[in-house]
Parts: structure tokens; sequence; C-alpha cells
């Protein structure tokens, strides 16, 4: 099945996170791995924008060549929240697998192409590469926050070479980047008189010391502060901790210092790893108190023993001890938490960079670490608290015990935990598919096995209404231990993240709010008795003297009249507004818009219905008319029909369509508002509908464009566009 954007429902055609680890096969986990083939065109796979929008388009035919009939594409990539390695879903149109994804926030993003659950490919149309993975290409989202990964000058930065060195176990290899300016040591002694401190930079179980340049943009990092004068110069020296020992660190250094013009006092000398090398680097550096006098911890996975003992020697020859660590997706988060206990304990001296909150386990939060870390070495520095935005570290964290709790399990700075039953201890690949990609779109998000159960945690999500279903080896699934339902997608489940920026979407206190009723009407046009939902506003009065005005608000194709409440959450939204006092007193009408003659199911049946059953007007000019998706196509046709009988008309995510005999004074002279909404180009409508406005404005139909709506032909934007729309009508 592939995942895609839908019009009015998510249709149903058609990596797991990365740990502390990074395991270095992990986002083709289970996968098999496809040769790779030159491409049949030169056409690229992927396009970015300049506004940071992912735009994929895979051929068809080379899916079809090199991996067979397949059900489903998807791109995974570190898309998903934290930076997490995600699914994102490509819909099959023509004679492409295609998706846009963004806007993607600034920095270096890695994927691969996987056909049903286990057949990958590398983008063959990408020249970029990463050593460790040979599936896994690259591409960089330029800006500010990123502005340390692009690459420096031409001429103006450093050079990285390799150095192949003796230990007992056999050659190994490390890579090594020397600062601009640096001289080489002669066959016959120096060829100047400078010598440079020297940074060991470690990998971690399954990270290869080639990804600190793939991933972690060493290179560009280094060039970068070198060239803004922002670090002293150094030598730094990239390792593979894989198997090593501290007998193999020792060997690394003295062949560093044979082969290059460096500083061997431990003064000058300083260490730093990410997952298992950032415990390997601690160690080296505690065991032996004064070999390095400048230490940095990754995102460590486990402490080494600290003795209290040992605190003056410590204290004594480590300058600085600083720890880092991601949020609670990061496997090192508690460790981190424990070790800095210990540290306390022994009354060792540490620096603590602060959690950062939007980063997990990955080069993304690395990298970060890396240019907070390199400033630091070898000189003063007056700033010795926590990058800006980052947070204390308040305990560890742990979800509640397997089978204990309903999921999802929502803490208050919004990180989710998933957990699956029992029933699927035999699955192969199980993800949670959601809303939680950039402006909406929807992304899946690999669970892990634990026991007999698949569980999940991610985040930080922004405060907002989230729905979500279980993809179990390709079959949609519902979490059936959340309560909640959707009665049009019986396989999705929603939960709530509470914050400012979600207010309008969250309940009303108890007795403040409107009511949603159930109007069963009898449809001439279906030949059967139907059923709409009327929101009233709280004090409504069916005897008041003057009537309310009245907003009929249609669905989308595949949904029902239980969306708006269900998905778009318009019972919270109106009641908000109204008691704000931004909304003027009406009722709502969500009536079912699937119809072969929607004009008359409207016209005939819903409104003569609602009028008996509610104290409403029938003046023109109390009288609105909008929908989304197909239903903003709904109110657009009844407004080229029937123009003048609904004075403000709204159309969410849909095109005007054609202007042949359309009445454009009739429209103009009974339209108090006409205006009009849609995603951005992740919305799959957003051509048409630029091309409709493009119509309006040679036919020249008065109209208003909100602009574009971020997010894509989904809920997201159409609860936007609601908040938007409802307090401006009957205000003319």
């Amino acid at each position: 099945m592939a995942i895609e954007p839908y019009h009015g429902r998510l249709r149903r055609s058609g990596v797991r996170r990365l740990s502390a680890a990074l395991t270095a096969g992990v986002m083709a986990l289970a996968a098999i791995t496809v040769v790779q083939q030159p491409a049949n065109a030169d056409t690229p796979w992927l396009a970015v924008s300049q506004d940071r929008y992912a735009s994929f388009s895979v051929p068809a035919a080379y899916i079809q060549e090199h991996l067979g009939s397949v059900s489903q594409v998807v791109v995974e990539g570190n898309f998903g929240p934290s930076s997490t390695v995600a699914e994102f879903g490509l819909t099959r149109r023509g004679d492409a697998w295609s998706g846009f994804l963004g806007p993607l926030e600034p920095g270096l993003y890695h994927y691969q192409v996987t056909a049903d659950d286990t057949l990958s490919l590398k983008d063959p149309t990408n020249s970029t590469s990463v050593a460790s993975n040979p599936l896994w290409s690259t591409f960089l989202v330029a800006g500010d926050s990123a502005r340390w990964l692009v690459d420096a000058p031409s001429g103006a930065g450093g050079k990285v070479e390799t150095l192949t060195y003796r230990t007992r176990n056999g050659d190994r290899s490390a890579l090594v980047w020397t600062p601009p300016g640096y001289a080489a040591k002669g066959p016959e002694g120096p060829k100047g008189p400078k010598d440079y401190p020297a940074l060991f930079l470690q990998s971690g179980d399954g990270v290869a010391a080639t990804d600190w340049l793939d991933l972690g943009r060493t290179k560009q990092i280094l060039d970068n502060l070198s060239a803004e004068g922002a670090m002293k110069p150094m030598v730094v020296v990239i390792s593979d901790a894989n198997g090593s020992d501290d007998k193999e660190l020792t060997d690394l250094r003295k062949a560093v210092a044979d082969r290059y013009r460096v500083l061997r006092d431990p003064a000058h000398q300083a260490i730093a790893g990410v997952s298992d090398g950032a415990t390997q680097a601690l160690g080296a550096a505690l065991a032996k108190p004064g070999q390095f006098a400048y230490v940095g911890w990754f995102s460590g996975l486990s402490a080494p023993n600290v003795d209290r003992k040992d605190a003056k020697a410590i204290n004594r020859g480590v300058k600085l001890l600083r720890l880092y660590t991601g949020n609670v997706t990061d496997p090192a988060h508690n460790p981190t938490y424990r070790l800095t206990k210990a540290l306390d304990r022994a009354d060792v001296r540490f620096e603590f960079d602060g959690v950062n909150p939007d980063g997990g386990a990955n080069w993304r939060t690395w990298q970060e670490n890396l240019v907070d870390f390199v400033p630091r070495l070898f000189g003063h520095v007056s700033d010795h608290g926590p990058s800006p935005g980052h947070q204390p570290l308040k305990g560890e964290f742990s979800p509640p015990p397997a089978g204990t709790t309903p999921t999802p399990f929502v803490t208050e700075d919004g990180f989710v935990t998933f957990e699956t039953g029992t029933e699927f201890k035999d699955a192969q690949h199980v993800t949670v598919w959601a809303n939680w990609a950039p402006g909406g779109s929807w992304l899946r998000v690999p669970m892990t096995r634990e026991g007999d159960r698949w569980r999940l945690t991610v985040g930080p999500l922004k405060p907002w209404f989230y729905y979500y279903r279980f993809i179990v080896d390709r079959v949609a699934v519902k979490d059936v231990a959340n309560p909640t339902k959707v009665t049009s997608e019986p396989m999705w489940s929603t939960f709530f993240i509470p914050g400012p920026g979600a207010r309008l979407l969250s309940d009303v206190p108890a007795g403040q709010g409107g009511k949603v009723e159930s109007m069963t009407y009898s449809s001439t046009v279906a030949g059967q008795d139907r059923t709409a939902l009327v929101w009233t506003p709280p004090g409504y009065d069916p005897g008041r003297s003057q009537p309310y005005p009245v907003l009929y608000l249609q669905h989308g194709s595949g949904q029902s009249y239980t969306d708006w409440v269900e998905m778009g959450r318009a019972k919270q939204i109106l009641d908000h507004q109204f008691l704000d006092g931004d909304l003027v007193p009406m009722v709502v009408v969500m009536g079912n818009g699937n119809s072969s003659n929607f004009n008359r199911e409207l016209l005939e049946n819903i409104v003569p219905t609602a009028r008996a059953r509610y104290n409403i007007s029938s003046e023109s000019s109390q009288q609105a008319l909008a929908g989304l998706s197909m239903g903003g196509g709904q109110a657009l046709g009844v407004l080229k029909a029937y123009p003048g009988e609904f004075a403000y008309v709204a159309a969410l995510s849909a095109g005007f369509g054609s202007g042949t005999g359309v009445d454009v004074a009739a429209i103009n002279n009974g339209t108090k508002m006409l205006r009009l909404y849609v995603g951005d180009q992740t919305d799959f409508v957003y051509p048409s509908f630029m091309a409709s406005l493009t119509t309006l404005n040679n036919l020249g139909i008065r109209y208003e464009f909100d602009g574009v709506t971020p997010g894509p032909h989904g809920w997201d934007v159409w609860q936007k566009n609601l908040i938007d729309l409802a307090p401006r009508l009957f205000k003319r």
C-alpha cells in the first residue's frame, strides 16, 4: 500500500529510529541490498527548491526493472521529528512514484528508496555517497542554522587524508584533518616551527569513521570554524572505535605524533566521541587522568565508574569535561543523567551543554555538539553554560511498563510513546503513520520490537491535533488501545497535544461550549434517510425573534458528515471563537455531501430540513456555504448554478474549474465574500488551484485569496482555514 496525499482522505492505494549506535545498516534493516545499475535517464530523482521543499520522482520503469512489481515505494530518510529516520510514502502517478515533502529544516539529509519494506536501492542520479552504507545518498538544505555545514570557499579549507598505522591487532586507519596553512613534517625533520594541538574524534559502535565526514560534515564544520577564527588551529584525528581499546588508542596517538606536527603534552590533547565512542573517550580520560586535558561526551551509552578518590587527579588533569545529549528519544539521555549524578557524587568538575530539545541520537545532534565543543579547546572560554535553547536534564525518562496503559502515552513536553499489543509479535515491519511531517504531511516512523510488543517514542511534537494508524507488514491496523475513532476511517486513532499554539483545537471547559446534535433528513437524491451534524452556539435560543445566520460546511471525497467534528475539530474551534467574542452567533450545518447531485441534495433536502428544525435565516445575506476539497468544488458549483443564494462562499483546497457559462455579474452582485484557500505545494491540488485564480481574474470575478496555508491536502490545513474563515462570516 502506498501512502499518498488524498482528496478529502488518505487513500489506501497503493530504519528504524537511529539508535545511539547509529548502526551502519539500520536504514536497510531486513532489506535486500540491490546492486546499483546506471539510471535509465539523467533526470534527477530529487529536486530541492529554494523554499526548502524536496520533490521526489522515481521512475516506475526503474523500480520495475530492478525490484520487480511492488505495491509501495517510500523514501527512507532522517525526515522525522528529532531527525529520526522515517518513511515518506510516494504515490504512483503515471510513469513515476512521486511526492513533495517540506518545508524541511536546514541541514544535511540522507535517504534511500525502499519498496515493500524489504527492497532498497540508492538514488543513481545523486552523486553523493556514504561510505558506510552504499545505498544512502545525501542532500543539504541551506539555511542559517546549517551555515557550518556548507563547503568553505575554495582554498580556504583544511585537508583530509588517511593515516594508516600499525597495532598489535593489525593495520588500522584513521582520517586526519589538518588546518589551513599546516606545514607537513619533512623526511629529515620539521619544515617549520609550528606544532599544533590535537583532537581525537572517536566513532561509536556501528558508526564508521567516514561517517564523521559523510554524515557529520566534520570537514565543513572545521573549515568554517577555522575560516571565522572561531577555533584554535589544530589537527583533528577521526578514528573508528569499533573493536579498539586503550592500547590501540595509544598506538594511534604515537602514529599521529610521528607523522604530524602535533604537540604531545596532555594540555594540548583532546578527545571526544559519539555513542560508544563517547564512553571510550571518557574512559580513556578518567582511567589515566592527565593524558587528555579536554574531553567531550556526545551521547554516550554507558558511563565508566567514577571514584571519589580519583577526583583530585581528574580535576587537576582535565581542564574541560563537557557532556552532550539529545532529548528522550536519544538512548544516551538516561545514561547521561546517571553520569551527571555520578560525577557530582565524586566531586568531579564537568560542564553540561543541556538537553537538545529537538535532537535525538543522530548526526544532526552531533554536528551541533561538535560546533559547540571545538571552539572551547586549547584556549580561554568565558561561557561555560548550555547552548541557547537547551534544557535542564531533570531525570530519567521511563514510559509506562508494557501493557499497563492505553496508548499513546503523551508527556507534558510533547513526546509520545506508542505500543502495540502482543498480536503482532511475529510481524516483520511495524510503523506508526501520522501527520507529523513538516506542515502536517504524513510519515511512517518504524517501531522497535520489545519482547512480544512493538514500541516507539517520538517527539517533541508541537501542540496540535494528530491522527495515526499502525502499518503492520504493509497492512493498516487501528491502535485498539486508543478509544478514539474516526467514523469514515476505521483504522485511524487520534490524540491531542495541548499548548498555546493549539488552544483553538482544545476542548473548552465543560458546559461552556455549544452543542452538536444529529439532524436526520430524507434524501430524495439518495432515496434514503441521511444524517447531518449541527452545531448551535452557547445560549442558542430557538425562539429568538431574529433567526440565526447559518453556515453549511461540507466535507471532502471519501469522508462524511462526521469528519468536520471528528477530524476538523470544528466544535472546538467554533466554541473558542464564540467565547472569545470573535464569532457572530450562528448555526453550522455539516451535511452528507456524498451525492450524485449535490445541488439538489443541499437545496432540496439539507437546507429545508435545517430551516424546519432550527431557527435559522433564509435570507441570502445570512447564509454561507463552504467546503474542503470535493466539498469546496461543490460549494463553487452551487455558486455558479445559483449565484446570490449564499452571500458567503469559501472553497478549501479546491479549484474553480471552467468559467464557461458563468454569470459573472450575478456572482459579483450576490456574493459578499468569496474566499479561497489552498495548502502549499505538498497539496496536490495546488497547481490546478493556482491556475483557477487566473480563470477568476480573466472572468473578473471578485474573490479573496488567503495565500498559501503551509501544509498538505489534509486536516492541518483545513483546521487553519476554518479558524480564519468563521470569524469573517456575516460581518459585512
